[in-house]
């Protein structure tokens, strides 16, 4: 008995408490937002189930979060084959028995829950890259032998995903794969060649690849009034909820543009844009402070790892994090295309939230173990 109180108080002690907390906050601000959004609007039922379904979720991920942390993260890393594979397969056979909606195929329904198999491919990426970078050291760089495999594993489930089609997760995938090997540093020479290949292959993209809607989304982004009732609609209420914020909002749920529902999928990709017409510059600034000070405490659990997996996994996740705030903010705000990516830890969304909160725990596992030499 003795035994496990003490267990008990070492396994609390060496929990990264920071860490949680940051995460927590940001939760209760995400939470605070998705019941403004959704709170009695008959597009929704007129009732909160979504809210309380992102709350369900919330404290299913806190139990995946809280279980990373006690299982040591080398064994996922070792297992990085196995769940690579099998999200690889879930990713395809969404192509045969997939659920359709808004004119893709991106879910798995099982009944009480659609499962969306590319948003927990981006942990499997993370994972598999960590295992295999991890076992060489290369002080010169990655040269081209060596960005093979790394670039087929991500390249595999970028192709099956644009296929669905998801060209926004299919991007997410990419910038976090190409943000690993970054961070591991490849050959200036290769950088150059990969560059002026990326420049050919995005070209040849825009051409004979791109779906003509997905070109509409460009053409929207640079000029959103050619199609203001169409097209353009997102991109101009949503600037509008979050320009008429100002600075310190108009208050809980007293935002014109959410409230009125003018602004489109606001519990899911537009949850900043609620956010900032509700609490204005203010809040808005308090959540990129929330993330950035996620992103530094990152940075120092990446540091102090006991070994290299542990150290690319953290720079993974915080890829992950970063990429996804970055482009739904920038593309609520006009800065960028709109292309469908969720803001994380504060969107609705139980795939969505089950891999984010997973992924923290493996950072959780990797700071715990910091500890143990």
């Amino acid at each position: 008995m003795i035994g496990s109180q003490v267990e008990g108080r070492t396994f609390l002690k060496k929990i990264d408490w920071n860490f949680a907390a940051v995460i927590v906050g940001l939760n209760i601000i995400g939470l605070i937002n998705v019941f403004s959004a959704t709170h009695g609007h008959n597009e929704m039922g007129g009732t909160d189930r979504l809210f309380w379904s992102q709350v369900f979720w919330l404290c299913v991920g806190w139990a995946f979060y809280f279980a990373a942390t006690l299982i040591d993260y080398n064994l996922f890393v070792r297992l990085a084959y196995v769940i690579y594979g099998l999200n690889l397969g879930a990713l395809v056979a969404v192509k045969f028995v997939g659920k359709t909606a808004l004119g893709a195929t991106r879910w798995l329904d099982f009944g009480f829950f659609s499962y969306q198999p590319s948003e927990s491919m981006k942990v499997a990426l993370v994972l598999i890259l960590a295992k295999v970078m991890s076992t060489k050291s290369h002080p010169e760089g990655l040269g081209l032998r060596q960005l093979i495999l790394p670039l087929v594993l991500i390249g595999i489930p970028f192709l099956v995903t644009a296929e669905q089609p998801d060209l926004g997760t299919a991007m997410m995938l990419g910038l976090i794969g190409i943000s690993i090997l970054f961070f591991l540093r490849i050959q200036r020479t290769i950088l150059i060649v990969v560059t002026v290949i990326g420049i050919v292959c995005a070209t040849g993209a825009w051409f004979f690849a791109l779906h003509d809607y997905q070109k509409d989304r460009v053409y929207t982004f640079i000029d959103p009034s050619r199609d203001p009732r169409g097209k353009g609609y997102n991109s101009i209420q949503s600037k509008i909820a979050v320009g008429s914020g100002r600075v310190f909002g108009k208050g809980f749920r007293k935002g014109t543009q959410s409230q009125l529902e003018f602004l489109p999928e606001r519990h899911t990709d537009f949850i900043y844009s609620v956010l900032s017409e509700e609490y204005g510059f203010i809040g808005s600034m308090a959540v990129v402070s929330l993330f950035a000070m996620l992103f530094l405490l990152m940075i120092g659990i990446a540091q102090k790892a006991r070994d290299k997996a542990g150290a690319i996994l953290v720079i993974g996740v915080l890829s992950i994090l970063f990429w996804h705030q970055f482009i739904n903010i920038g593309m609520v705000t006009g800065l960028l295309p709109i292309v469908g990516i969720p803001l994380p830890l504060l969107s609705y969304g139980g795939t969505n939230m089950l891999t984010i909160m997973l992924s923290l725990g493996f950072i959780s596992s990797v700071s715990y173990r910091r500890h143990m030499f």
